[in-house]
C-alpha cells in the first residue's frame, strides 16, 4: 500500500487471494511438497542448480514451484516463506530454485532469521501494560528481545532463548496482538529493526517483485 497510490486497506483483499494448489487451500505446506509432487507424477526433480549442488531447501522449493505450475489456476506470484533455523544456506537454496528456471509467475522469498516470531518482535512496541513484561523478558534473557531478536536462536520450544516463548510472554499469547505488531507498526520502523532477522530483505522483495504484479506504483514507476 505504501508503494501503490491507489491501493488502501479496504481494497487490499480485493486485489489478492492466498491459496495453495487449489482455491480451497490457504497455502501449501512445506512438509507436504514431496508427497504432492509424487502424486502429481512430477519427475526429473533431482540434479544440480546452475551446475552446482543444491543447498538446503533448493530441491523442495523447486518441487513446490513446479506444483504451482500444475495448480487449478497458475498464480501470478508465489511466496516461498521459511524459517532459517540458523542455517544461512536455506536462503541460498530458495534462490537456487527461483533462479533455476523461467517460472511463469513472480517468486518472492522470505527467510525469517532464525524464526518467524522474530519478524513479529521487530514490530513490538510495549504499551503501558506491557512495559513490565518487556523488562522481565530482557532481564531473563540478558539482552533486549526486540533490538536483539536475532539472538533468539533456540531450536527447542520453551528453551531460555526460544523466540516463541519470548513473544508469548510479551503478547500474552494473543494472536491479535501479534498481528498488530506487523500491521500497525510504521513500515520504516519494520525496515529498520528487521535488518538482522530477514524482514528488511523480505520487504524489499515484496516491493521489487510483488508490487508490479498488483499494479505498479504511480508514485515510484
Amino acid at each position: 500500500m505504501d508503494a501503490i497510490d491507489w491501493l488502501d486497506d479496504g481494497m487490499l483483499d480485493t486485489q489478492r487471494r492466498w491459496q495453495g494448489r487449489t482455491s480451497d487451500e490457504a497455502f501449501l505446506r512445506w512438509a507436504s511438497v514431496k508427497d504432492e509432487a509424487d502424486k502429481a507424477g512430477l519427475k526429473g526433480l533431482f540434479g544440480h542448480f546452475g551446475g552446482r549442488p543444491g543447498e538446503p531447501d533448493a530441491l523442495v522449493a523447486r518441487r513446490a514451484l513446479m506444483l504451482f505450475m500444475t495448480a487449478d489456476k497458475v498464480p501470478d506470484a508465489v511466496m516461498l516463506i521459511r524459517d532459517s533455523d540458523g542455517d544461512p544456506r536455506r536462503r541460498i537454496g530458495l534462490e537456487q530454485a527461483r533462479d533455476n528456471s523461467a517460472w511463469p509467475f513472480h517468486v518472492v522469498i522470505g527467510v525469517a532469521e532464525p524464526k518467524r516470531e522474530c519478524w513479529v518482535l521487530a514490530g513490538f512496541d510495549a504499551r503501558e501494560n506491557e512495559v513490565e513484561a518487556l523488562r522481565a523478558v530482557e532481564q531473563r534473557l540478558s539482552f533486549h528481545p526486540v533490538r536483539d531478536a536475532h539472538r533468539l536462536t533456540a531450536r527447542e520450544h520453551g528453551a531460555k532463548n526460544d523466540a516463541k516463548k519470548a513473544l508469548d510472554e510479551l503478547t500474552s499469547g494473543k494472536a491479535e496482538r501479534e498481528l498488530e505488531c506487523l500491521r500497525d507498526t510504521p513500515l520504516e520502523m519494520l525496515q529498520s529493526r528487521g535488518a538482522h532477522v530477514g524482514l528488511t530483505q523480505f520487504l524489499a522483495e515484496v516491493r521489487e517483485r510483488l508490487v508490479p504484479v498488483v499494479g505498479g506504483s504511480k508514485r515510484h514507476e
